[in-house]
């Protein structure tokens, strides 16, 4: 491999100081977004930024792009919410930033219902 080709150990560990901030910031910023009530990793974990001994859930750094996945509170109003969790990543980020809600969670929790399962015999 040339010199050119290759990356020095304190070359990566750059890299990886810099994606942990890039998307601690990211992070950060998304979860101050009004309506925002958490960052969402997917249906199947599958979606966030992973680095040296942790996980960033909702949000993914690709090369010249951003992905950022949450769940928002029901009575925000999901397109300007997303468009606000994408202004503020473009804040942050060059490039284009995806943005998709995954879930929509009600501010008040349902309540229980209570039922007999011998009625239902």
């Amino acid at each position: 491999m040339s010199a050119q080709g290759a990356m020095t150990a304190s070359a990566r560990e750059i890299q990886a100081v810099d994606a942990s901030e890039q998307a601690d910031r990211i992070a950060a910023a998304v979860s101050a977004v009004p309506g925002v009530v958490a960052l969402h990793g997917g249906m199947f974990g599958e979606v966030g930024t992973y680095l040296p001994g942790r996980r960033v859930p909702g949000v993914r750094l690709g090369l010249g792009f951003t992905e950022i996945h949450v769940s928002i509170s029901f009575e925000a109003p999901v397109r300007e919410t997303a468009n606000r969790v994408r202004a503020a990543v473009a804040a942050i980020v060059p490039g284009p930033v995806d943005v998709t809600v995954e879930d929509v969670i009600p501010l008040t929790p349902a309540v229980p219902v209570e039922w007999d399962a011998r009625e239902r015999q």
